[in-house]
Formats: C-alpha cells, sequence, structure tokens
C-alpha cells in the first residue's frame, strides 16, 4: 500500500510526498535522509496521510496535491482526524 503525506516544515511551508511507510518516511525527514526540501526546516509534523494504492496511484494524487493552492491543501489537512504526528 502506497501513501500519500504532507509535512508541515518549521518556517509553515508543506512539503508533500508519498513512501509505503509514512512513519518511517517522518522519521528519514527528521534525521535529514528525506528529500532535500526538508533538510534544515525542521521541526516536522506530519499533518495528513492517506491510502493511495498502487505506486502509480499515489504519483498521480501527489502530482494532483502538488498542483492544489494552500488554501486547498490546508482544507484537506483540516479534514484529517490524526494531526499531530
Amino acid at each position: 500500500m502506497w501513501y500519500l503525506y504532507i509535512l508541515r516544515c518549521g518556517d509553515g511551508t508543506l512539503y508533500t510526498g508519498i513512501t509505503t511507510d509514512v512513519h518511517r518516511r517522518l522519521e528519514a525527514h527528521r534525521q535529514g535522509r528525506g528529500a532535500k526540501y526538508t533538510r534544515g526546516r525542521g521541526p516536522l509534523e506530519l499533518t495528513y496521510q492517506e491510502e493511495c494504492g498502487t505506486h502509480s496511484e499515489a504519483l498521480k494524487r501527489e502530482l494532483a496535491v502538488k498542483q492544489m493552492s494552500r488554501a486547498e491543501k490546508e482544507t484537506l489537512i483540516e479534514k484529517f482526524p490524526g494531526k499531530g504526528t
């Protein structure tokens, strides 16, 4: 199973990515082994995640979310029940 996730960085920006293990990937980001974008932007907070099925479906969803406005992403985040991980 693949997942889409959104992180809120310490500078207030949002980072969107995909993975098969959200918590492992979050720890990689926090240890500086994640995306280059998140390095030095801590603390990082998981604000959203959703199941996407296949890798292909996750990539398509990631592109769709990355094309959303900031306001649309914030609305998506507000609907996520597990905020604050």
